[in-house]
């Protein structure tokens, strides 16, 4: 959509993902003045994988391919990647944002009032998923249902769309917050590239973006940075404001697989049940894919065979969290596995494979490593300080960046309580 805009706002939101929605719809609900840019289409969500390519899988753009061919994928749409994501909702932890001084417990309160958040019912939860949470019980493993951000009276039995992006409006995403923030007067501004950061005399002026093929500079007292890990970094950079390459974290993960001649499924929601080891740093859950991806995976590591057998296929999910590390750089990404990641994947995988076999699954295999959720690039404590501040005076970063340690969580509910926090400390003049 191209919404009319002035040259000047109270704030221009950069990025439209949960970090950026929560902030513009904070701001806009308390009457100040919001643009929000967003480089990806605000086109409505179709569930087909045409558009979920468009979104994701461009190279350069959406998808990275690392030096060791593992695959790094965001959304770039309006919404960010919450619009492709399972809609897992994780809490942020307290003990570790404690550590910044930073204290959420009221933010995620109000956020789980408002927003869906619960375990699947049972006649959500596809076979698959039943299948490997018994296995994954019956193997002494504390593997529970999983809280959704999903709505269960529209959402459907049967439906495999959650990751082309739900076209029936079952999935909460961020881009039910950016409509109310439109609803109280917000600017969306989408397929709108944010170029640089104007700023004076230590003080953020503006943003020069690139918007329906004319370069123009939209004015703002405040502005908030939300492209994500990758673009949020790059941005700084292409402003002066910060180093060339910025180390991140990614979360990868691995699926291990096996067939199950007696089960028939491939069309359910994903992760609806798994476990989660803290100290280790390990994830395991249900990974039900569509078909087509299913597909990619096997031929990605050459299994031919297995081309025709994802109606059989049981899939477990094994994410890690890894160090920080890699590049973002102005053209490129890059980040391989240290000794520690593939520690964890080996005990992962090994775990995965337990629960499998305990599920009945045979000729196991696993595939190479992708990941999705880059992030830790400006962190708390180093890129801004506790209340998202960078050092330019008017300029704010809420979005997977600013996470402060290696994560392998899921982000969104994180970066919704974030963006609220900040929203309300900027409407409220804290930093007037």
């Amino acid at each position: 959509m191209h919404t009319p805009f002035r040259s000047s706002y109270d704030a221009i939101v950069v990025g439209s993902g949960p970090g950026g929605a929560s902030v513009a719809r904070e701001l806009a609900q308390r009457g100040l003045t919001v643009a929000i840019l967003e480089q990806g289409s605000a086109a409505p969500v179709t569930g087909t994988l045409t558009q979920m390519s468009a979104m994701a899988a461009i190279p350069g753009r959406g998808a990275y391919i690392h030096q060791d061919a593992s695959l790094l994928v965001q959304g770039i749409t309006a919404g960010g990647s919450s619009t492709l994501n399972f809609a897992t909702a994780a809490p942020p932890p307290p003990w570790l944002f404690a550590k910044y001084g930073v204290d959420l417990s009221s933010e995620l309160q109000a956020l789980r009032a408002e927003l869906p958040m619960a375990p699947l019912p049972d006649e959500l939860i596809g076979p698959m998923a039943q299948r490997l949470m018994q296995a994954g019980q019956a193997a002494g493993l504390a593997w529970r249902k999983l809280d959704k951000m999903i709505r269960p009276q529209i959402c459907r039995t049967g439906c495999w769309r959650c990751v082309y992006g739900c076209p029936f409006g079952a999935k909460w995403t961020a881009r039910d917050f950016i409509d109310e923030a439109v609803c109280h007067g917000a600017h969306l501004l989408d397929q709108t590239r944010a170029l640089r950061i104007m700023h004076e005399k230590g003080q953020a002026t503006g943003i020069e973006c690139r918007h329906d093929g004319k370069t123009l500079i939209i004015h703002a007292t405040h502005i908030i940075l939300a492209g994500g890990g990758i673009g949020t970094p790059r941005l700084l950079h292409a402003s002066e404001l910060a180093p060339r390459t910025s180390p991140f974290f990614s979360d990868p993960v691995v699926a291990v697989m096996g067939i199950a001649d007696d089960i028939h499924g491939g069309a359910e929601v994903p992760m609806a049940a798994g476990v989660y080891f803290q100290e280790q740093g390990i994830s395991l859950a249900d990974l039900t894919l569509p078909k087509p991806m299913y597909q990619a995976f096997a031929l990605q590591v050459g299994r031919i065979d297995r081309l025709f057998s994802h109606a059989q296929t049981l899939s477990v999910m094994v994410k890690i969290r890894d160090e920080i590390g890699g590049h973002i750089g102005p053209r490129w990404v890059n980040k391989s596995l240290q000794q520690n990641d593939k520690a964890k994947f080996r005990d992962g995988i090994a775990l995965a494979r337990t629960v499998l076999k305990e599920a009945g699954a045979r000729r196991l295999f696993k595939s190479w490593h992708f990941a999705a959720h880059p992030g830790g690039s400006v962190r708390i404590g180093q890129g801004v300080d506790h209340h998202l501040r960078t050092p330019l005076s008017g300029l704010y970063v809420c979005d997977a960046s600013v996470i402060p340690e290696p994560w392998g969580l899921p982000p969104t509910l994180t970066l919704l309580s974030l963006g609220k926090r900040l929203g309300k400390a900027i409407a409220s003049g804290q930093f007037n």
